[in-house]
């Protein structure tokens, strides 16, 4: 691998840290800026994506013809870590889960007329979207293969969707929704995927599960089908092809979440720095307590080594590559230093990291989840373990 930037991309990502503080950071620090779930205000939102656009720095990931800038997962590493500086850094740039993902998988594997309809808008951000997968026990959760959602043929090229879900990201405010569901029994065969819109009768969100926050814009949902149809022209993909489909999209949305976390890991350290270089105790400087320092090392070159986990995923799967072990690794190790990089920036900072005086709080919460979402730890852990049994030596191959 060469790890020097592209020019444009070197360019575009010093575009956003210039951005992100001038015009994102400030209303972070607004207190009136954040709605009743911590997060921005929609109407703050507006503002900043706005002159997002304005800027020539919106959705780089989608193609230039669609409006974006299109960067691969290369280009999209480093230009999404600067852009979680913020906390609201990357849903003003139009690079938010779940809708990034979504509209990444859609521009892999829709038809024309289905990136027309159902992805452009997403794009445009004229709407947000969700992805309904995961159901309550007993369905499925970190393994899509215990779906009870199904789809079954009405007649008339429709089908009839009955389940439930929940957890669904952003479902109270999205309004082109991914949907697998059930069509058979064959175990790599039997899922498919589906759109729909909000205003299609026959499905409702039964509550917005409260969580310890802070929440995406749309809160995470329980959802029901009663008996919903879709159009067959709205089926992704052919029929069975929903695993497929999943594995397209998680394992560039998964390494999204990375790129961004290593931002807010690297904020968190920013605030701890800052500090500890102007607080004493005791006649010294907590910058030059060996314990500090020790604490700050660690985290740096722990942040390091999930950039490079990270930017050699990013590089395979521009490659071409599921790179499905590569991933795990990047997704294990860099959600694990997000949690630890705020824990220890909070420690430094005392009560002061507790408060809402800093965004570390806000961090600390949202961290939490990052051991869970898109498979938990040890998920992806029994994923790699599977692969050494199969590859043994040759787990740690070098080049594709």
């Amino acid at each position: 691998m060469d790890f020097h930037l592209p020019a444009e991309v070197d360019a575009y990502r010093a575009k956003v840290r210039a951005f992100v503080a001038e015009h994102i950071v400030p209303v972070e620090a607004d207190p009136s800026a954040y709605d009743e779930h911590d997060n921005i205000r929609l109407d703050r939102l507006a503002t900043l994506r706005a002159k997002v656009k304005e800027a020539g720095l919106w959705a780089p990931q989608m193609p230039r013809e669609m409006g974006g800038l299109g960067f691969d997962q290369v280009g999209m590493a480093p230009a999404y870590e600067e852009m979680n500086r913020s906390i609201f850094g990357p849903v003003c740039f139009n690079c938010a889960a779940p809708d990034d993902g979504n509209m990444f998988v859609l521009n892999r594997v829709a038809t024309e007329d289905q990136k027309r309809r159902w992805l452009q808008p997403i794009v445009d951000g004229s709407v947000r979207s969700a992805f309904v997968m995961t159901e309550p026990s007993p369905g499925s959760g970190s393994d899509p293969g215990m779906m009870l959602t199904k789809a079954e043929p009405a007649g008339n090229d429709r089908w009839r969707i009955t389940g439930r879900k929940w957890f669904i990201t952003g479902a109270e405010e999205a309004a082109h929704f991914i949907l697998m569901a059930r069509t058979s029994d064959d175990p790599r065969k039997g899922l498919t995927a589906f759109m729909f819109h909000r205003d299609q009768p026959g499905w409702r969100i039964i509550r917005r599960i409260p969580i310890m926050g802070p929440e995406e814009h749309g809160g995470h949902c329980e959802i029901e089908f009663e008996g919903m149809e879709i159009d067959d022209r709205d089926r992704v993909m052919g029929v069975g092809d929903g695993l497929k489909l999943t594995q397209i999209r998680l394992g560039t949305a998964r390494l999204t979440h990375c790129m961004r976390w290593l931002g807010l890991a690297k904020r968190s350290m920013e605030i701890a720095l800052e500090y500890a270089e102007r607080r004493e105790g005791f006649g010294v400087r907590l910058a030059d307590r060996e314990t500090v320092q020790t604490m700050l090392g660690d985290l740096a070159y722990k942040i390091e080594i999930g950039r490079l986990l990270t930017m050699k995923a990013a590089w395979k799967l521009s490659n071409g590559d599921f790179a499905r072990k590569e991933v795990s690794m990047a997704k294990i190790h860099v959600a694990d230093t997000l949690h630890e990089a705020v824990d220890i920036a909070i420690q430094i900072n005392g009560a002061r990291g507790y408060s809402k005086d800093t965004p570390l709080e806000w961090i600390y919460r949202y961290a939490r989840q990052a051991r869970l979402v898109d498979g938990a730890s040890e998920v992806h852990k029994m994923v790699l373990a599977r692969f050494y049994q199969k590859e043994r030596g040759d787990f740690w191959s070098w080049g594709m």
